[in-house]
């Protein structure tokens, strides 16, 4: 199934995935068939798999330097750990997920795509610490902060970044979130928005920075 893409957001995948670009096609297309007939995404969301799914996520790499090693907390059909792993090659991502049916699913659509910077961890966030050394934590949709911090720092051990894919009341929850995440190591909060220069609608992203007490 070919998923249609306005012109401007194929300039937009374009600049993103470069001569990857075809890998990231075939990424939404096992969104919009077999993504969609195993629940992973409501159908609804196909005509907006590229602006509001794909695209969205993968500009989240501009925070992320190079070989960097992410842990993607609750990655269901692959957002942002999928997408961020066919956009930056350099990267080493592991996706975490504890439902089989999408972990099943992620595998499959990995070893069709062939990639090699990308594997697959069945099981709940706090499962996972340890399991690789991780520099960077991902999350999109999981849960409100304050919650996904108190899974996802963890598995920074004790330094690191969390970028959660947030959205308009962004602000609001860093505020109500704050004094926790600070207990659990956070250093510095900010909210930034990437993919400006790229996307039509921008991805807003909550930044934590982890460390020792200073």
């Amino acid at each position: 199934m070919v998923v249609e893409i306005g012109d401007s957001e194929l300039a937009s995948a374009e600049a993103v995935f470069g001569a990857r670009l075809p890998l990231a096609q075939r990424y939404v297309e096992h969104l919009a068939t077999s993504g969609t007939e195993r629940g992973l995404l409501g159908p609804r969301e196909v005509p907006r798999l590229w602006g509001r799914h794909v695209l969205n996520c993968v500009v989240v790499g501009e925070l992320i330097p190079q070989g960097t090693r992410v842990a993607d907390v609750g990655s269901g059909a692959g957002l942002p750990g999928l997408a961020l792993s066919i956009g930056r090659p350099d990267l080493r991502v592991l996706l975490i997920e504890p439902l089989e049916r999408r972990v099943k699913w992620l595998r499959e659509v990995i070893s069709d795509l062939q990639l090699d910077n990308v594997e697959v961890f069945r099981g709940r966030a706090e499962q996972a610490v340890g399991v690789m050394p991780v520099d960077v934590v991902t999350a999109r949709a999981v849960s409100a902060l304050g919650g996904l911090a108190q899974i996802s720092i963890p598995l920074l051990e004790g330094t690191g970044e969390l970028l959660a894919i947030k959205g308009r009341n962004a602000a609001e929850e860093v505020s109500k979130s704050s004094k926790l995440i600070r207990r659990l190591g956070g250093l510095e909060m900010s909210v930034v928005t990437v993919g400006e220069s790229v996307v039509a609608e921008p991805t807003t992203v909550v930044r934590i920075v982890v460390g020792p007490a200073r």
